[in-house]
């Protein structure tokens, strides 16, 4: 296991996939509404320029009437579907200090998939800033699933840049991040991806990396890939073929425990699945290096 791809699988996650974005952070009836008028707010003046939160609003069409986070909102997450990230960038990064935890998260959404693409200085430099901004969110609102999502992502980030040590260090924070948020939103089956991937990859472990856990900890982090499957099955369970990333770890893990039968099954739905962005093409580029050893 290289330094680069570190503990956890989530260094592959790519969460730009437009049915998981619908699905985790799905607009109500109000901003879905907001939405239709994104094309329009296109062309309004720079949002610095309009008031805070609530002072300005905007008729729609329909007489909808929205307040100028709602507007941030409904344009980022639009950009969002569109993998705009540096447009989202340039108008959220004006409104880190603002105290709003719903527009922070967006806009640490875009730093870190903007810094999949970026040399490696600049790279490091989003994410050690998404990384404060979100921990300083989960203060303003600690109940904020969303939030200790993202932390659990970029802390782990953060940790890719750090080393091998402070990845082991950190695999526990990284790991009470995921389950505050399930524990927040039991019905989220990424959140059980990426726990299933966190139980994976300790699972996986070399034994120097464990010699190194054993002595940054007294009892160091544990798990199995028994424990990592049940993760991956339950987000099946709540949402039946969600994530080309979480049938390939079906896959993966099943060969682990020598289910070759089960193993064959998955692998084979992820190399069917349709490739709608960079996550899913590289599962299915994985799943059929897997079945060509078969």
């Amino acid at each position: 296991m290289s330094l680069r791809k570190g503990l956890f699988i989530m260094r592959h996650i790519k969460i730009s996939q437009r049915s998981f974005v619908r699905r985790s952070f799905q607009l109500s009836r109000k901003r879905n509404n907001q939405h239709i008028l994104v094309k329009k707010l296109y062309t309004l003046p720079s949002f610095t320029a309009m008031a805070l939160w609530g002072l300005k609003k905007i008729k729609g069409e329909n007489e909808t009437i929205i307040t100028t986070k709602e507007v941030l909102i409904a344009k980022a997450d639009a950009l969002y579907d569109q993998e705009q990230y540096q447009e989202i960038y340039k108008f959220l990064i004006n409104y880190k200090d603002s105290g709003d935890v719903e527009i922070i998260w967006r806009l640490c959404r875009a730093m870190y998939k903007m810094s999949k693409n970026a040399n490696e200085i600049d790279g490091k430099k989003l994410i050690f800033e998404a990384c404060h901004l979100i921990l300083d969110a989960i203060k303003i609102k600690e109940d904020h699933w969303v939030a200790h999502k993202w932390a659990s992502i970029l802390l782990n980030s953060k940790t890719l840049y750090e080393g091998m040590k402070a990845q082991i260090k950190e695999s526990y924070n990284i790991k009470k991040h995921m389950l505050r948020a399930i524990e927040l939103n039991p019905k989220e089956p990424t959140l059980m991806y990426m726990l299933g991937s966190w139980c994976y990859q300790i699972a996986d472990l070399t034994w120097y990396q464990r010699k190194i856990a054993s002595v940054i900890f007294a009892e160091p982090p544990s798990s199995s890939f028994e424990e990592a499957l049940k993760y991956f099955e339950n987000a099946e369970e709540i949402e039946p073929n969600f994530y080309s990333q979480n049938l390939l770890m079906l896959g993966k893990t099943h060969l682990k425990l020598n289910n070759k039968e089960k193993a064959l099954k998955y692998l084979k739905m992820t190399v069917d699945y349709p490739a709608k962005n960079d996550d899913d093409r590289n599962a299915k580029q994985e799943a059929q290096k897997l079945l060509k050893n078969f």
